[in-house]
């Protein structure tokens, strides 16, 4: 059995079916989780506040900008939202996309997009692209290619589910479809396909941006799927890694 799949059986064998053993099950993965999500597009943030911020609703002492601590604070709810979404086991459908994008980047959105009448919750009304080829499908485009990728997802077999949720990843971050909160969007959609398949949630470590930004561009440029699929593989086994050898040990005593 190889590191990866002992990863999945480990969480398989949980048996998560509540909103109370999945919050239990990620105790110590969701301050991770956010940290080097949040940490991927911004810098700016740091273990201590994100620690802080879900352990103690605030932070001492805090000398950065409001966006981060906004950043963070969104995310610490998000997290409740995604627990909440689980318990009533809610679709991954357009309303539930629309929610966490907006519970993510509440209060973030820079003067120049409110301007342009960009609003969290809401598909970009104007073009903003990513990465090196300038990826991002147009504004009025949107909306037609999201309810095509949420189409393709409806009865998924959990055994795919990797496969599933790598191809949803790629296929968000390549639409673009908000003004900003993208990438933390796209990640934490990803992750609530995986566990409502009976998946491990996985952390893409900030550490690792590069090969994760080459899986996303591997997709982009010529809809390679191999790159991202066995980047999450690797990723899933760097998430459980102590959980697992912790459980190994446990069989031997």
């Amino acid at each position: 059995m190889t590191n990866y799949e002992k990863a999945v059986e480990l969480w398989k064998s949980k048996n998560i079916r509540t909103d109370a053993q999945l919050a239990e099950a990620l105790s110590s993965y969701s301050i991770a989780f956010a940290f080097h999500s949040g940490r991927i597009e911004n810098d700016h943030i740091t273990y201590h506040d994100t620690r802080e911020v879900f352990e103690h609703d605030g932070v001492t002492s805090y000398t950065g900008d409001l966006r981060t601590l906004f950043e963070i604070r969104n995310a610490k709810e998000a997290s409740e939202l995604f627990l909440s979404a689980f318990q009533e086991k809610c679709p991954l459908d357009e309303t539930f996309v629309w929610r966490m994008q907006k519970q993510l980047t509440h209060g973030t959105y820079d003067t120049r997009r409110w301007q342009l009448g960009e609003r969290p919750g809401e598909y970009k009304h104007h073009d903003y692209v990513t990465g090196k080829g300038e990826i991002g499908a147009a504004p009025e485009e949107v909306a037609e290619e999201m309810a095509e990728l949420l189409e393709e997802l409806q009865d998924i077999d959990s055994a795919d589910v990797l496969t599933a949720a790598a191809y949803f990843h790629v296929k968000f971050e390549n639409i673009h479809p908000f003004a900003d909160g993208n990438g933390r969007t796209g990640r934490l959609l990803m992750n609530y396909l995986l566990v409502l398949h009976g998946h491990p949630p996985i952390i893409i470590h900030e550490e690792d941006r590069k090969d994760y930004y080459e899986a996303l561009e591997a997709w982009d440029n010529r809809q390679d799927l191999v790159p991202m699929k066995s980047f999450l593989q690797e990723q899933t086994v760097k998430t459980w890694e102590k959980q697992v050898i912790r459980a190994e040990r446990s069989e031997t005593i």
